[in-house]
């Protein structure tokens, strides 16, 4: 999708949604309104993807961070306490135009505590899958939930290299999968996916990916949906129980923008929906105490294993093998999944050689030719003391905006988790071939969930079952800041999926919900 030209009179006009945040959950939000004939707003504070060369430029973007904001975020996550900064990407599109496309549902007991049953999410989705015109197999994955539908495009063949883990796998006993992703093998748009080596992690140069901006904004109604980039979201205004208005920033400008909607939808992503709800004094008005708190964001490594010959010599993306065989193994004992294990590609060896594991990245530098990947995804457990604050204390960004601080600790289940998953992926590596391995742990924030859980209690949650705000009567939030748990895959497809749901919901009470909205004046 390329970039539309700014709303014109956009001040002036009453939307009757604006959206904040244009991922998976508010680029779907939109589309899904838009569609249904609202006039809807949605406000981006990253810019439009290149789409050029240096987009597939490893250091460029994963090491000099092409698309970095301009609002660091401080962290806390080390044992010893001490504290570094983070610059998120930034882009329309979200986190979407980064991922490596992996889309898999939950399975039914990973909802035991949330306020829905999988039932309640399973038709949105099969929805989701069409939306993000997902490529997978049904029936391959051996705990698969129940389905209604196969999926819309069958996966490409395997590569040599995800053949390899595949028959290890195999000769194991277990019941690897190709992972259903939401890149364009087989579907109805050109271009056509080239299986190139820089996919996770990078935005699509030709935008084979299905990104949101090539999926959920290029089918939303253009005629419905008007997209503000570079526009920072800045806080919300309430009266009398409403949501009345949304202060925000023309970043080129530096100009404030005073919006104006009947409805308003929040999914700026788990770490900048509480920050913003907390800048509004959203907490005044929560019951539950629970913004910004129980902060999930998986408990994930990578191991490498050095094999004797070259794993990739054709240098093509071989992300597309999945194992869940042992995904409900500790559900009895601790009451979350295990996870699942994935194949990956090497980062390229610039990267390597400043990311790799401490010790070993001149090795892995040197000898990244002969290295494959597995990547374990670990379920983590909801802790009310991970969490996002607004650092008040602190200097703020640029435009004055206070900035947020994340503090991050695993429990003991979290890490033993996340080990016997690397047990299980040395098995796999090692029968296919591998001699050696190393692990490097994986501390970022890309899967990140929970931080404005849902729930039917609003003294224990910040949203209810249709993921309003209990204490707002317009205003709905829908990134991955709604779940109440983590689960053990992707999620990607759950936000996406719980968007439609939450559309729905919407559009069948659009005027129950915003009755009496008028002016800010």
């Amino acid at each position: 999708m390329s970039a539309p030209p700014p709303p014109a009179d956009v001040e002036r006009t009453l939307y009757d949604a604006i959206v904040v945040g244009s991922g998976f959950g508010g680029g779907t939000m939109a589309y899904a309104l838009s569609r249904a004939g609202l006039n809807v707003l949605l406000v981006e504070r990253g810019g439009w993807p290149h789409r050029d060369e240096t987009d597939w430029n490893g250091r460029a973007i994963l090491l000099e961070q092409r698309y970095r904001g301009d609002s660091p975020i401080e962290i806390d996550q080390r044992p010893d306490g001490r504290r570094v900064q983070a610059f998120p990407n930034e882009a329309v599109g979200g986190n979407s135009i980064f991922f490596g496309g992996a889309s898999l549902r939950l399975r039914e007991p990973d909802f035991a505590r949330w306020p829905i049953a999988y039932r309640d999410l399973e038709r949105h989705y099969t929805a989701a899958e069409e939306l993000l015109e997902v490529h997978g197999r049904a029936g391959a994955d051996p705990l698969e939930p129940p389905r209604s539908a196969p999926y819309p495009f069958a996966p490409p063949p395997l590569t040599a290299p995800a053949q390899r883990i595949f028959s290890a796998a195999e000769k194991l006993g277990w019941h690897p999968f190709h992972i259903p992703v939401a890149i364009n093998h087989a579907g109805p748009r050109q271009p056509k996916c080239i299986n190139c080596f820089t996919c996770d992690g990078f935005p699509c140069r030709i935008g084979a990916k299905n990104d949101v901006t090539q999926t959920a904004l290029a089918k939303a109604d253009p005629a419905r949906l008007s997209i503000l980039a570079r526009t920072i979201a800045a806080r919300f205004m309430v009266r009398d129980g409403r949501v009345v208005g949304l202060d925000a920033i023309d970043r080129d400008g530096d100009r404030r923008l005073a919006l104006r909607a009947k409805l308003f939808v929040l999914a700026a992503g788990t770490l900048a929906t509480p920050a913003l709800m907390l800048h509004s004094g959203f907490e005044r008005l929560d019951a539950s105490g629970a913004i910004g708190r129980y902060l999930m964001r998986h408990c994930n490594a990578m191991l490498g294993f050095l094999f004797p010959f070259r794993t990739n010599p054709q240098a093509v993306n071989h992300k597309q093998v999945c194992i869940t065989d042992f995904y409900e193994a500790v559900r009895q004992t601790d009451g979350t999944a295990l996870g699942v294990i994935q194949d990956m590609c090497m980062p390229p060896p610039d990267v390597v050689r400043a990311l790799g594991p401490r010790g070993f990245r001149w090795a892995a530098y040197l000898g990244a030719a002969h290295i494959q990947t597995l990547l374990c995804i670990a379920e983590d457990e909801a802790q009310a003391d991970n969490r996002v604050v607004l650092d008040a204390a602190g200097k703020p960004d640029r435009w004055g905006q206070p900035l947020a601080s994340v503090r991050h600790r695993y429990t003991g289940g979290d890490l033993r988790r996340r080990d016997r998953l690397v047990a299980l992926a040395r098995r796999v590596l090692r029968a296919a071939g591998g001699v050696a391995g190393k692990v490097r742990l994986i501390d970022s924030f890309s899967h990140a969930v929970g931080t404005a859980r849902f729930g039917l209690d609003p003294t224990a949650s910040v949203l209810d079952r249709h993921c309003r705000l209990w204490a707002l009567r317009n205003l709905f939030a829908v990134d991955g800041s709604f779940m109440p748990t983590s689960g053990g895959v992707n999620p990607s497809l759950t936000i996406t999926a719980n968007a439609l749901r939450v559309a729905e919901h919407v559009i069948g009470n659009f005027a129950a919900l915003t009755g009496g909205v008028d002016s800010p004046g």
